[in-house]
């Protein structure tokens, strides 16, 4: 049990990363984007193509750092990978989302949205090959915490619970003490009162695209950190990313990252009482709880 517990929190942490950028691009374009769990793996794989040549270029950095399968190479790579994704989605948006946004409803906007994924997909199959890949090919075993309760912890786990709540703070103290922070939040809750008050809806609009693709490329590194990754990342975690954001309430930042967890949480917990073939099935029953139970979720508000 605390086993699950635990890693519920860790697997928590990487979705919420994911649903931040979500549940920010829902809220203010008004359409369920099934596309956005790609970037995850667009920025997995962004990071081990710029890890190899930082690796050729520098061998020195290509070092582990202490304990951790990550290495310097691997750290820069994956700044560089969330820039790279957060671009990507930019350049998604001008040439797909804006023009359907135009002519189209928000049906329209969701279709388009599982064509994007599935370009996405096919285009990583073709390029890496269908086969898992790892970051590193070097065994990092497991620290036992605990001996009663029974606890295993591997050090690469730590570091991404520890980045991702990092990441997450700094996201905060943005939101918080930042003119950029108060606009972002001001078009998050409410786009049209916000472009009434003189702020630019269409650079926000850019601006959030950036941030949700740099955190889908974080949490799509520090998932191949702890797990081998595909071109079929994307489409495993876009119903536990969607949960998480229904849970959370849409619309809501902090929301997101408190779905994440319950989510990763509930999905853990499952496995002590259910097979793990079935555990696929937690994020849809805590979707349908959520929409029966608070069908805003925990944090959201009913919009016109």
């Amino acid at each position: 049990m605390i086993q699950n517990i635990v890693d519920g929190f860790l697997v928590g942490s990487i979705l919420s990363l994911g649903a931040i950028g979500l549940t920010m691009a829902m809220h203010m374009l008004r359409f369920a984007n099934f596309s956005h769990a790609e970037l995850l793996s667009v920025g997995a794989y962004a990071a081990l193509v710029f890890d190899a040549l930082f690796s050729a270029l520098l061998p020195v950095i290509d070092a582990a750092i202490g304990p951790l399968s990550l290495t310097w190479a691997l750290t820069l790579a994956t700044l560089v990978s969330m820039v790279i994704t957060g671009l990507s989605a930019i350049l998604i948006d001008k040439l797909v989302f804006k023009r359907v946004r135009a002519k189209g409803g928000e049906l329209s906007m969701v279709f388009a949205s599982f064509g994007v994924a599935m370009i996405i997909r096919n285009i990583l199959g073709l390029i890496f090959g269908l086969d898992p890949v790892l970051y590193s090919q070097e065994i990092v075993f497991a620290i036992v915490v605990s001996r009663e309760p029974f606890l295993l912890v591997k050090p690469d786990q730590v570091f991404t619970l520890i980045a991702a709540l990092v990441i997450m703070f700094i996201l905060h103290l943005v939101l918080s003490r930042t003119t950029f922070g108060y606009s972002l939040r001001a078009v998050a809750e409410n786009p049209t009162l916000a472009q009434v008050s003189g702020i630019n809806l269409n650079r926000m609009i850019v601006l959030i695209w950036l941030i949700g693709g740099g955190l889908a490329a974080a949490a799509g590194v520090f998932y191949g950190l702890t797990n081998q990754i595909n071109p079929v990342l994307g489409r495993d975690l876009v119903l536990p990313i969607f949960a998480a954001t229904i849970v959370g309430g849409i619309g809501s930042i902090y929301g997101a990252v408190l779905g994440g967890f319950l989510v990763g949480l509930a999905s853990n917990l499952a496995l002590v009482i259910l097979p793990s073939g079935y555990s696929p099935a937690v994020p849809f029953l805590i979707i349908l709880a959520v929409l029966v139970i608070r069908p805003h979720g925990l944090f959201g508000e009913e919009r016109a």
